[in-house]
């Protein structure tokens, strides 16, 4: 499996406030860690156990993408501005395309994803 590269893209870091060079240094060190861990397990392991790695950064993104969304709503309610809660939560959608659209990990990440289902005993129809 190829090395896995993962970037921020310009418009999330474009629409933070003048103020937010703080949560944009804390976003890039934030991938660059998870792009490192990521390219660890590929290096170290064979394709089975890094699809497997990857999987588990897709549900934790999606996991994160689901709570920083949360906070928007919830930020909005009590009359704060959300905008680093959407800066988050779109970074994390960012993160969860650019690995499926990464050469041949999207396909990786469905077999595993399905075998995981297989696994946990819910079986597909007929």
């Amino acid at each position: 499996m190829d090395e896995i590269s993962l970037t921020i893209p310009d418009a999330i870091v474009e629409s933070l406030p003048a103020d937010g060079d703080d949560a944009a240094k804390d976003m890039r060190r934030a991938v660059e860690g998870w792009e490192q861990r990521l390219n660890r397990v590929v290096a170290e392991e064979d394709d089975e156990a890094a699809a497997g790695a990857v999987v588990d950064a897709l549900e934790r993104f999606e996991s994160r993408w689901e709570q920083y969304d949360d906070f928007v709503a919830e930020l909005r309610a009590w009359g704060q501005s959300p905008i680093y809660a959407m800066a988050w939560r779109d970074l994390m959608g960012a993160l969860m395309r650019q690995l499926y659209d990464h050469e041949d990990l999207g396909e990786r990440i469905d077999r595993e994803r399905h075998a995981r289902l297989v696994s946990d005993g819910i079986r597909p129809g007929r």
